[in-house]
């Protein structure tokens, strides 16, 4: 198996990208910190994945607060002794125009989507650096690339947590550890599933391949990332969007 014995953190666990990250690694041996805010919704799924006979332990986290994630990160050495891989999936929208956004709904999604993933890459990031190996995986998206009507915060996080990928990348090659992002396109989770189906078809226009992708699309990437097989690949956006016109 890809990942067998390895230790993975994944915010953001609970749903959608994250939740189906949490299976494919713990299906290729990982042992699983499924992290997130969502109490209920976690344990929930841990029993369901332990149901399986799955490695995933749900463990709740603020990512906005530095001294949650550092309880958090403390607690899963705790149990499993170290950290291999960090996947900063956690994320928010909040969208509107900028004529109408709210203030405080471009600083939550700034809170949660960038200042998130410094939290907790800051405090795990040690423990990769005392054993020389790691590998670190952020989620931007498409619309950091290439920004998206309405999503004035959401593309600002995510075109930042790009700038901060190739930054560790610089900073963290020399220490063997593997810093790479993911920028999923229009993926068919809870969200996009409450949108009309007249918005929904506008996506699927714009994409190649003519569909949604699915979260197991994006988790797949994740676990390319996560694994030997990506060695070599270091400071890389990975784009996993089906061939998105913009």
């Amino acid at each position: 198996m890809r990942l067998s014995g390895k230790v993975a953190i994944i915010t953001g666990g609970a749903n959608g990208i994250g939740l189906a990250a949490c299976e494919r690694f713990a299906e290729e041996g990982a042992k699983v910190i499924m992290g997130d805010f969502d109490e209920v919704t976690g344990k929930k799924e841990e029993a369901f994945f332990k149901s399986k006979g799955l490695d995933v332990t749900f463990l709740q986290v603020d990512v906005t607060n530095l001294k949650n994630v550092t309880a958090f990160v403390t607690k899963t050495v705790e149990l499993m002794g170290g950290i291999d891989i960090l996947v900063n999936n956690a994320g928010i929208t909040r969208d509107s125009t900028l004529v109408k956004m709210d203030p405080a709904d471009f600083q939550r999604v700034l809170d949660v989507n960038l200042t998130g993933v410094f939290n907790c890459t800051k405090v795990a990031i040690p423990y990769m650096i005392e054993k020389n190996a790691g590998k670190i995986i952020n989620t931007s998206s498409v619309s950091g690339i290439y920004g998206n009507f309405g999503q004035t915060n959401y593309a600002a996080s995510k075109a930042a947590v790009v700038g901060m990928t190739k930054s560790w990348a610089k900073e963290f090659g020399r220490k063997g550890i593997n810093v790479n992002a993911v920028a999923p396109g229009f993926t068919r989770t809870a969200m996009v599933e409450k949108m009309p189906e007249k918005v929904v078809d506008q996506m699927k226009s714009s994409i190649a391949l003519q569909r949604l992708g699915d979260p197991r699309d994006i988790a797949n990437a994740y676990l390319f990332l996560a694994s030997d097989e990506s060695n070599y690949v270091h400071g890389h956006v990975l784009h996993v969007d089906g061939g998105i016109i913009m």
